[in-house]
């Protein structure tokens, strides 16, 4: 069966995260009851990283076998359709056929996120559900350059979830940058892997260096510290996307 790599773009806001799951609708199930739909086959998807309710994405990749062997174009072109009629907020910005040893998790080399902030005291309109709206002025640069110590391979586990299933809680981070575009600060986040919730922890904890609530001092020592207790609030998913996945 011809194996196909969809590049898949959504607002999370209406899901319960990637996850198909009991409790909601969730991007997974839209994406595969689309493909039921088109192809009259029921495929459990692949994904390169489950996103957490709420949680956008650009560059999302997933990866199925199918049983025709279909032109991609008409692939993203079928999927796209079901999805549209059935209302979703999901778009397959690119499908193509890949080898059997393709696994849209495992063959990733790296990921890519980017977290959204909205400066200003007005409450935003258009990135309502799209961006952290954070009232109390923030010092991007001053961010940006407390960020610079977590680069490298550190035990993360103060910036991990409670529940994180990962085996080890040491990463590697290669690039962490905080810009400020007019009321925009943009987070860029780059790295082989995360843990859950790595990046909106990491996000949380520079707020509060960024309002001068932390000194700089405060992220390394809670890094060190390697007691999730010690981070800071965690940021709201609204603001967090997956931008890219990268495979060799």
């Amino acid at each position: 069966m011809p194996r196909y790599k969809l590049t898949v773009e959504y607002d999370g806001t209406p899901y319960v995260g990637w996850q198909r799951q009991k409790t909601g609708r969730g991007v997974q199930a839209a994406v595969e009851d689309a493909i039921r739909q088109f192809s009259q086959q029921d495929v459990t998807l692949q994904v390169a990283g489950r996103t957490d309710a709420g949680v956008h994405a650009w560059g999302q990749v997933c990866h199925a076998d199918l049983h025709k062997d279909w032109n991609p174009d008409t692939v993203r072109d079928a999927i796209n359709n079901y999805l549209m009629v059935g209302g979703e907020s999901v778009s397959v910005l690119a499908a193509e056929k890949v080898s059997d040893d393709f696994h849209a998790r495992f063959s990733a080399t790296a990921r890519l996120y980017v977290y959204r902030i909205i400066n200003q005291s007005a409450p935003p309109a258009l990135d309502r559900e799209r961006a952290w709206w954070v009232r109390r002025p923030l010092d991007a640069q001053l961010m940006h350059e407390s960020a610079q110590p977590l680069l490298g391979q550190h035990d993360f586990t103060t910036f991990r979830a409670a529940q994180c299933q990962a085996k080890s809680p040491i990463k590697t981070l290669d690039r962490l940058d905080v810009t400020r575009h007019g009321k925009h600060i943009e987070f860029v986040v780059y790295a082989r892997s995360f843990l859950h919730n790595q990046v909106r922890s990491i996000v949380g904890s520079l707020k509060l260096v960024g309002e001068k609530n932390w000194a700089p001092e405060d992220l390394i020592e809670a890094l060190e510290a390697r007691d999730h207790q010690r981070c800071g609030a965690l940021a709201p998913s609204c603001g967090l996307y997956l931008k890219q996945v990268e495979y060799d």
